[in-house]
């Protein structure tokens, strides 16, 4: 798996830690949830990356050719261009979505699409 252009900053402090996953760069933050057993299109952007945080709940994750587990605390990183697709478990997905690039969800290009949206 391609590895972000960046590498989240992980700080001790006396109380405790953070994690700082982007600084003064051009970017969009969402939580995005899949409810159980439900799935995203498969899709691509021409003009953002993504980079995923699991916060709760487990699933798949598809980039490119590969599959990818996804429990709590993984992270993974698709480059501009590159398929992807997030299914969730019976326990559900709760994820942090960091978007880099231009940002504009006319941008999804889908290829497969399980509700019957425009592909």
């Amino acid at each position: 798996m391609q590895k972000p252009p960046f590498q989240p900053l992980h700080v001790e402090r006396p109380w405790g830690d953070f994690i700082k996953f982007v600084e003064n760069s051009p970017c969009t933050v969402k939580i995005i949830t899949v409810k159980s057993g439900q799935a995203l299109s498969l899709q691509y952007h021409k003009n953002r990356a993504e980079f995923w945080h699991v916060i709760s709940g487990t699933g798949v994750a598809t980039i490119g050719e590969e599959k990818l587990k996804m429990e709590v605390g993984k992270e993974f990183y698709t480059p501009i261009g590159t398929s992807h697709r997030i299914e969730a478990d019976e326990s559900g997905l709760v994820l942090l979505e960091i978007g880099y690039g231009a940002f504009d969800e006319s941008d999804i290009v889908r290829t497969e699409d399980r509700y019957a949206r425009v592909v």
